[in-house]
This record gives C-alpha cells, sequence and structure tokens, in this order.
C-alpha cells in the first residue's frame, strides 16, 4: 500500500480568504491528495498585532467547514511559544507516519525558503507544491532559486493554478474603511467584523459569546450561525429593526441545535419549559424552545424580545414581531445555504416586505413537507400561514400577492 498522501497549507490566515481556499482545492485535485491539512500559525515569531491563534483558527474552521477533505488542524495553535514550520513537520510526522506530505506555497514563499529555521532539514520532509504569484521576481530569479534548493534535496511541483488577485493585507483594510470583501467568505466576514478583529467597532456580547459558540457547535453549524448573524444584520437594517439584536438574536439562533435530543428533552424537563409535546420528538423543532432556554442560561441573554425570537425561528407563530421574522428568514436565505425551490424569491421578497417574504418560506415548508409524505405539519407553523392570508399574504401557487 502507498504512502498517503496529504497537503499542508500553512500561513498566518489573517484572515484565510478565497485564494487560500481556492489554492488548497487546486493541490487537492491536481496532486491527488487525500487531504489537505489547513494549519493557521500560532504564534508566527515574525509577525505583531496577529489576532489570536484561537480567533484565525475558527475562521478556518468556518471557511472550509463545506470543503471536502480541506481539514482544519490545530497542530501549531496548540503548541506554546514561537511556532517553526520545522517542529511542525516534526509533529506531524509523528502523527502520520505512513503519509507523504505536500506543502502548499507560493512562489513568494518559495524565494523565502532560505530563511526558514533549519530550511534543510524541512527540504528533506515533504514535496513543495508551487502556486505563481505576482511577486514582482524576475522568473529567472525564481528558477535559479528553484535549482539552488533542488540541489540541497528540495523537491517541487509547479501547479496549474492562475494567481488570484487577492491579498490578506487588502482584506483587513476593507473591513477596517467598512468596505465590502468580495474576496472572504460570508462567515468570515461576519466573524471580523462582530468580534472587531480588524478595526470595526465589536458588538461586545458577540465577541464574548464566540467561544462558547464555537464549542458548542459543528464547524459548519457554526458557519451557517455565522451567517445568519450577519444577514440579520442586513435585513434589520432594511426593516427598522434594532439591528445590535438582530446579530445577537441571529449569531444564537442555533445555539442549541447539536445537542443530543435527549439532552434537549432534560432540559425541557428541569427548567419547566413550556413546550408542545408534538415537538418533543424533534430536534430540528426542539432546539427553537430549547436554544432561547440555553441563550438565556449559559450566554446570559435578558433581551426577552431576542430569546422570543430564537424560540420562535423552528416553528414560526402568529403573531410574529419584525424581529421574529428577521431571524426565521436569516436562517432560511444566509448566502451559504443550498438553493432549494423558492430560495431565491424569497431572498428577493424578504428585501421589501418580511410578512411576503414569510408567507413564501412557510408554503415552501409546507410544500416540501407534503413532498415528503408527512401529513402532520406542526400546528403553528400552518396557524402562522392562515394569519398571513388573513391580510392578504397569499402564496404565489393560490393567487397573486396584493
Amino acid at each position: 500500500m502507498g504512502k498517503m498522501r496529504i497537503g499542508i497549507m500553512g500561513g498566518t490566515m489573517n484572515p484565510i480568504h478565497d485564494g487560500h481556499v481556492h489554492m488548497a482545492k487546486t493541490a487537492l485535485q491536481e496532486a491527488d491528495l487525500a487531504q489537505v491539512l489547513m494549519v493557521p500559525a500560532g504564534s508566527p515569531p515574525h509577525k505583531t498585532g496577529v489576532p489570536s491563534a484561537e480567533d484565525r483558527y475558527r475562521m478556518v474552521a468556518a471557511a472550509v467547514a463545506g470543503e471536502k477533505n480541506l481539514i482544519p488542524s490545530r497542530v501549531e495553535v496548540e503548541r506554546e511559544g514561537a511556532t517553526y514550520t520545522v517542529d511542525t513537520m516534526n509533529i506531524l510526522r509523528g502523527r502520520y507516519p505512513n503519509a507523504h506530505f505536500y506543502y502548499i506555497i507560493g512562489e513568494d514563499t518559495l524565494l523565502d525558503l532560505r530563511n526558514w529555521r533549519n530550511f534543510k532539514q524541512v527540504l528533506q520532509m515533504c514535496t513543495f507544491l508551487v502556486v505563481s504569484r505576482h511577486t514582482g521576481a524576475p522568473a529567472r530569479q525564481t528558477q535559479e532559486e528553484k535549482r539552488w534548493l533542488r540541489e540541497l534535496g528540495g523537491k517541487f511541483v509547479n501547479l496549474d493554478m492562475a494567481p488570484m488577485d487577492v491579498s490578506s493585507t487588502e482584506i483587513r483594510q476593507e473591513i477596517a474603511s467598512d468596505l465590502p470583501t468580495p474576496h472572504l467568505a460570508y462567515p468570515i466576514q461576519a466573524y471580523a467584523r462582530l468580534t472587531g478583529l480588524y478595526g470595526q467597532p465589536a458588538l461586545p456580547q458577540c465577541k464574548g459569546w464566540m467561544e462558547e459558540l464555537f464549542r458548542r457547535l459543528s464547524a459548519k453549524r457554526f458557519a451557517h450561525s455565522l451567517s445568519v448573524a450577519w444577514t440579520a444584520g442586513e435585513l434589520a437594517g432594511l426593516h427598522g429593526v434594532p439591528v445590535d439584536q438582530a446579530r445577537c438574536a441571529g449569531l444564537l439562533h442555533d445555539c442549541a441545535k447539536c445537542m443530543p435530543l435527549e439532552d434537549m428533552q432534560a432540559m425541557v424537563k428541569k427548567h419547566s419549559l413550556n413546550v408542545d409535546a408534538s415537538i418533543m420528538d424533534s430536534g430540528a423543532l426542539l432546539h427553537g424552545p430549547v436554544g432561547a432556554c440555553v441563550a438565556k442560561m449559559v450566554f446570559g441573554v435578558e433581551d426577552e424580545q431576542v430569546l422570543q425570537s430564537i424560540r420562535r425561528h423552528t416553528t414560526a407563530e402568529p403573531g410574529m414581531t419584525d424581529l421574529d421574522m428577521v431571524i426565521y428568514l436569516a436562517d432560511k436565505i444566509e448566502p451559504t445555504r443550498i438553493n432549494y425551490p423558492l430560495l431565491d424569491q424569497v431572498r428577493i421578497a424578504a428585501q421589501h416586505d418580511l410578512k411576503r417574504a414569510m408567507a413564501i418560506s412557510l408554503q415552501g415548508s409546507v410544500n416540501y413537507l407534503h413532498r415528503k409524505g408527512e401529513r402532520k405539519i406542526f400546528p403553528a407553523t400552518l396557524a402562522t400561514l392562515e394569519w398571513l392570508k388573513s391580510m392578504g399574504y397569499v402564496p404565489p401557487h393560490q393567487g397573486a400577492f396584493t
């Protein structure tokens, strides 16, 4: 059996952006790798003013949560003191004794390899996959450096990838100036801005919640929650809802989602939560009311409007407030959502009329459950749809909106 081919994507990742992810995915495919370890530097020896390793690790985990075989690694985050590649490689070789490692670098890093600690030793530990970048260095200089490194035992393979014109420095400047960041995934935009990493004012309560929320959720659910928080803030701004309330509720709306069903049921009984018996066996619905309890008891939320919007986001209820509808809709339309019937219609409607968007979304949910053969739909969901119809918001297949 041949050795497992494992890629390594290292660096400060401050923050991780589309260029990093594209390089890793290109290496995964072109070099026929089993996986790529995404390794944010723990304490970079030559850089100051860098966000904590934990902040950067959480952003990495969120950025690759939906990418198959891109694996966030804590190998440098968990090590004390300055982190050097030679030490990282020694640790990884111990963890994966039957692996061959492929270290992914840009041409700019190739020209800096001679400055790495014990670089001759590193050359013996892996093959370097090199991505072209606009370094400003003449091609002749790059080739001469590569030839010299090969004489020392280095192994290099060029990746066929067009360079992406994106830099972490420019992204940090865009965030600090409150400008669009097109090369930054939505969950990472949300994390950076909510926590105030790069010059934007933080939302203090959200910043303090990140560690506990990350611990409670899967990486994919954490990324979704970040996207919901940001989408909720955008919708709130359009519809006159307090933006900070919306972002807080959006961030915590799924805080109980990854709890085992039996733990949720135990919490309902322990705290005598007013929960309809018909949802006690459904984690997909029960995590709403249980999440409101977790938000209050674990995260310290006292705002009843925020708690109510978390409680209602799974089933909806007649008489929903604008904040309730913002959270319900943000959960359904956040930008990382996989496409589903009526998604585009709900997104468009949500920009202009929350109730219209709710009617479209709820009817879509009812249609989906009917297609699955579900005969029983939670009564509050149907009642909410009837409440909207009573105000003239008739779902599209039943007639035009007024």
